[in-house]
């Protein structure tokens, strides 16, 4: 279960959008030379991020496992930047990072210079911290983890040395001489030890094999396989009986430690049938257990070392992956892994092409027709031709062109597309989420280099998936959504929309669409100003496109001390026409400013809602004199027929012959005002009301009910009159014949 965080908000945020703004740069830095202005942008904004979070002081963050701290608080581990953040960091050994006043941008390349190196080569050079010493900047400190305790924590309360010590070598010569040997307690409670552990289980079924050699030191495969088998049994033997709940994490651990074995051996093993009488099919439960990433591992480290593909290989792979789909993917993922070593350099592409060619003829026999045009494959055959006459000297007519295919906004063009298509392909939830979120932080990258069209088509590709039920990383692409209007990026994109030109704003306003009404919380800080700008309307365009879903966003612009502010926002509460937005507008009643008040009363009053009405009710009937009149002058001000519901409304609820006489009144005439047909049956409600006492209040509530008729005119009001003076009271006559007289 994620822990809360510990930290206050603004701190909180301030960490979260910190570990953002590196989880991008880590990831821009190894995608693009240091010079590109991708990774320009990247480094700036997480300079920006540091020196935000730090004000200028020291600033030291703890780094776990799972989440960082600060001090002794902990962070939301639930928030994957914080998570994503903290394992990136924990995983280059890193215990503690520190910020000691402004960090330059030097410095950010320096650290991420560092944490992209392979980790055999940073631990090699002594760890990160060592590393820092020489090639580091003084106003960022790192402190890292102790190898020698992480190695004594790893083995538990056993340490380094006694792990290999005479029991420990006493099972490698037993697994070696004899596939049926039998171990005592001890030596049953170290191979439980061992099968928990990938790299223990390595070890050990390397030292029990290695000996198994050729005179001229070749190993011997066939040998070392049996032994390894043998290795492998004896754990599942052992756990089978002592911990047979863990039997699924131990197979996923062979799988895992037969990644790091020979290749040739573990082939070897494969192609080798289970025993008949044992009780556990290790290999096939071994099969089983590699996934697509162990598959991918194990095919190009054989095609490396062996140099091409093989009938026993093609068999391997057909044994693991026997449907198309997983051969596939397994296909790509082998293909990314060589192409990232040193077999798949520019000085090996030949050899790399060719033996890439033979693999997918022989292992998969991919067709790629439905993918690739013709004219385009034509040119990839032809591409080694094409190379040798270039090199002649020969320069093809469209160098031009390919030339400027390789520009920053062709390539950052092809990343947004390959991103998409890999979230449209994925199949795997836990994989899907990741992209999604790769796809957000690229949205924001995206954002702050004002790519406004490319961030459309991926913020596009999230709300697709939104909306589809069901379907695979659906929740994380709505938190992904969430997460990215909510973000540094959006808010810093908010405050360039006064400073662009129109076409700007649509291209910006189309993000802000998609994205989602998360987006409100950029745009709030635009409209808290005193004066109209250009800006703020563009924001208030923006928010009241949200509808009703905008109410709830808005709650904090009401709550605001500054007069400005609240009168802001009780007119965009207003302009939503939302009933959820009456609670919010009532407190405003009670303002002192009579600026916040009028607009709360005219947000209301454009509100067609019995709260709303019951609302200004209330406030009218508290009111007297020149603020009664105000009020009422604030709904008839644009004779808009909306406030006619809620004067209706008043009057129904009201004791014109009591308490509320003079607030009677006062609706009548400014239902006169307004001047609507739907008004016209409330007045002559109120002009056939009878009563014994009271008369001069009666002759008044008469009186301002038909003057309000007249003032509305009409057929429906004609109607009225005369009816009023034909079936009238005798009051109602005289006041109709002195009209009309």
């Amino acid at each position: 279960m994620s822990q809360a965080s510990q930290l206050s908000p603004e701190l909180a945020r301030g960490l979260l959008q910190l570990s953002r703004a590196l989880l991008v740069a880590t990831r821009n830095w190894t995608l693009y030379p240091p010079e590109h202005p991708t990774v320009g942008i990247s480094v700036n904004r997480l300079c920006t991020a540091i020196r935000e979070s730090s004000l200028g002081s020291i600033f030291s963050i703890g780094i776990t496992p799972e989440t960082l701290m600060i001090e002794s608080a902990s962070a939301d581990a639930a928030q994957s930047g914080i998570a994503e953040a903290a394992a990136l960091l924990h995983d280059r050994d890193l215990l503690r990072l520190t910020f000691v006043g402004d960090v330059p941008p030097e410095a950010v390349h320096a650290l991420l210079r560092m944490l992209a190196l392979d980790a055999a080569e940073r631990r090699a050079q002594g760890g990160p911290a060592k590393i820092w010493i020489s090639a580091g900047h003084p106003s960022i400190a790192l402190e890292q983890i102790d190898y020698d305790k992480m190695l004594a924590r790893e083995q538990g309360d056993v340490p380094e040395a006694a792990r290999r010590d005479e029991l420990w070598r006493s099972i490698v010569m037993s697994i070696a001489g004899s596939q049926s040997a039998v171990f005592d307690e001890r030596a049953q409670e170290r191979l439980l030890m061992i099968a928990g552990s990938p790299p223990d289980i390595a070890d050990t079924a390397v030292a029990a094999s290695s000996s198994m050699c050729a005179p001229d030191g070749s190993p011997m495969i066939t040998s070392q396989a049996a032994i390894v088998i043998a290795a492998f049994r004896h754990l599942t033997s052992v756990v089978s009986v002592m911990a047979p709940e863990r039997l699924t994490e131990v197979m996923t651990n062979l799988a895992a430690a037969a990644t790091q074995l020979n290749p040739q051996v573990v082939m070897q093993i494969l192609q080798t049938e289970d025993d008949p009488t044992a009780t556990l099919p290790v290999i096939s439960s071994l099969t089983g257990a590699f996934d697509d990433t162990k598959v991918a591992q194990l095919l190009a480290t054989a095609l490396a070392l062996e140099g091409k593909a093989s009938d026993r290989l093609a068999t391997i792979f057909s044994t693991i992956a026997p449907d198309e789909d997983r051969k596939r993917r397994v296909l790509t993922m082998t293909r990314t892994l060589l192409s990232e070593s040193d077999f798949g350099t520019p000085s090996d592409s030949g050899q790399f092409q060719q033996l890439w060619g033979s693999m997918e003829a022989l292992l998969i026999s991919y067709n790629d027709k439905p993918f690739v045009s013709e004219s385009y494959r034509a040119a990839l055959d032809g591409l080694g031709s094409r190379a040798e006459r270039m090199a002649a000297g020969e320069v093809p007519p469209d160098m031009a062109e390919w030339l400027l295919s390789l520009g920053q906004d062709n390539i950052r063009s092809l990343s947004v597309t390959m991103l998409i298509d890999l979230f449209g392909l994925e199949r795997d939830k836990a994989r899907a989420a990741e992209i999604a979120t790769d796809m957000e932080a690229l949205a924001e990258d995206l954002l702050l280099s004002g790519a406004y069209e490319d961030t459309l088509r991926v913020t596009k590709s999230l709300l697709e998936r939104t909306k589809k039920a069901g379907a695979i990383g659906r929740d994380a692409s709505l938190q992904a959504l969430d997460r990215l209007g909510e973000s540094l990026a959006m808010r810093e994109t908010a405050a360039l929309i006064g400073d662009i030109d129109e076409a700007g704003w649509r291209s910006i306003r189309a993000v802000v669409d998609v994205v989602g009404v998360a987006t409100i919380e950029a745009l709030k800080p635009i409209v808290m100003v005193e004066e109209p700008t250009l800006a703020s309307q563009r924001a208030e365009e923006a928010i009241l496109g949200f509808g009703q879903l905008a109410v709830l966003r808005l709650a904090p612009l009401v709550d605001d001390e500054r007069w400005f502010v609240q009168r802001n926002g009780a007119r965009l509460l207003g302009r939503t026409g939302s009933p959820e937005a009456v609670p919010l507008l009532q407190p405003l009643l009670r303002r002192s400013d009579p600026r916040v008040v009028r607009e709360a009363v005219s947000a209301l009053g454009s509100i067609n809602d019995p709260a709303a009405a019951r609302a200004i009710h209330t406030v009218l009937r508290s009111a007297t004199g020149a603020l009664r009149h105000a009020v009422i002058d604030v709904l008839v001000a644009g004779k808009d027929p909306r406030v006619v519901p809620i004067l209706v409304h008043i009057l129904r609820e009201s004791h014109p012959l009591g308490k509320d006489h003079e607030m009677v009144l006062e609706t009548a005439k400014a239902l006169g005002t307004v001047g609507s047909d739907e008004a016209v049956p409330a007045l002559k409600i109120l002009g056939d009301r009878r009563a014994w006492l009271r008369r001069k209040k009666l002759w008044a509530l008469k009186k301002q009910s038909i003057e309000s008729i007249e003032r509305i005119g009409g057929p429906k009001a004609e109607a009225v009159l005369q009816q009023a003076a034909r079936t009238g009271d005798r009051m109602l006559r005289k006041i109709v014949g002195s009209k009309k007289g």
